[in-house]
């Protein structure tokens, strides 16, 4: 079969691809070549920049894709140049999504004003009424963030009357080669000696659906091979939902840390490390689905996926730092005030 992954070289797209190539697949890629991932040497490399998508309409039609993988859909333009490159070409779409397409993702954030959601979130729950959540957020609409939207992804795809769509509703995905680093915060402050870390009390109870890079790239994979995924929507992320609380401790149990985490009252906490959420709103879903239609499970135990993205982000700290937000003569004070 012959698939075409646009994007794939950065943080989960190359454990897609191997999965893809080791299935014996013909596989190429649309991207920018300016990540370097080890992928095997039959993968095919189309080298271009989406937002010039017209400068290689042709090449990609000529690779006469089967199935597309849209890794790095960010809005409705990006969707309909898909549909109306491939169409009569390729049978099906699989499209990367993400939790914030919920309604209860725009009360987390403070979007909407309604009551918190109950959760877990089915794919079936409702989705946010007010679009494009960050144009709040960037400095101008030459930011790609400007049009970011899910939700018209998702309806430009599963509208679309001659290719069938795959829609994966991704979590929090953490591990080797996240260029979020989304557990560094903590880390650091580990790593540096600190014998307590800060943590909201409204914070310590919340949670989020999570997942490790490696399981979730089988979940795209699957959902790729597997013609059972067909016009259908699915949400990935690992069954137990952590409570922030609980998040910390298991970072801190992998880092070999032996501090102490010091729950802080509201109002209390240093401005930086008040992430400006609605933490009485969890954002976390059920994954039944995915496990249930195409047999999707998690295959890396917990723990190690917790030593591997350590392990790797030790060795990989970001290239610029923002030392406000490692303010520790602050977090000190407000521990002395505590009498912490």
């Amino acid at each position: 079969m012959k698939i075409l992954v646009i994007g794939g070289t950065a943080f989960t797209g190359p454990h897609v691809v191997r999965q893809l190539a080791k299935a014996r697949h013909e596989v190429a890629l649309f991207h920018r070549g300016q990540t370097e991932a080890k992928l095997p040497k039959q993968v095919q490399h189309i080298l271009g920049d989406r937002r010039e998508w017209e400068a290689h309409k042709e090449a990609l039609q000529r690779f006469e894709p089967e199935i597309v993988l849209d890794m790095i859909a960010m809005g409705p333009q990006s969707a309909w140049e898909v549909l109306c490159t491939f169409g009569g070409i390729a049978r099906r779409v699989v499209a990367l999504s993400s939790q914030d397409v919920y309604r209860a993702y725009g009360t987390l954030i403070g979007l909407n004003a309604g009551p918190v959601e109950a959760t877990p979130l089915s794919e079936d729950a409702p989705l946010r009424e007010l679009l494009y959540p960050y144009r709040g957020q960037v400095q101008s609409a030459e930011d790609r963030m400007y049009n970011y939207e899910k939700i018209l992804v998702e309806r430009l795809y599963l509208g679309d009357p001659q290719m069938q769509a795959t829609i994966l509703r991704l979590p929090m995905i953490y591990g080797p080669r996240d260029r979020q680093h989304r557990t560094y915060p903590y880390l650091k402050r580990m790593d540096d000696g600190r014998p307590y870390i800060l943590l909201g009390k409204g914070m310590a109870g919340w949670r989020w659906t999570k997942g490790y890079v490696q399981d979730v790239a089988q979940a795209i994979a699957l959902a790729v091979l597997d013609e059972r995924a067909a016009g259908r929507v699915y949400n990935v992320g690992e069954e137990n939902a952590l409570t922030e609380l609980e998040w910390v401790q298991a970072i801190g149990i992998a880092a070999g840390w032996d501090g102490q985490i010091a729950l802080i009252p509201a109002g209390r906490l240093p401005a930086f490390l008040d992430p400006g959420i609605n933490a009485d709103q969890p954002l976390v879903t059920d994954t039944s689905r995915i496990r249930e239609e195409l047999g999707w499970e998690e295959q890396v135990p917990f723990e190690r996926t917790l030593h591997q993205t350590i392990d790797w982000q030790r060795r990989n700290p970001p290239a610029q730092i923002d030392e406000a937000r490692f303010d520790y003569a602050a977090e000190d004070e407000v521990l002395k005030e505590l009498g912490i």
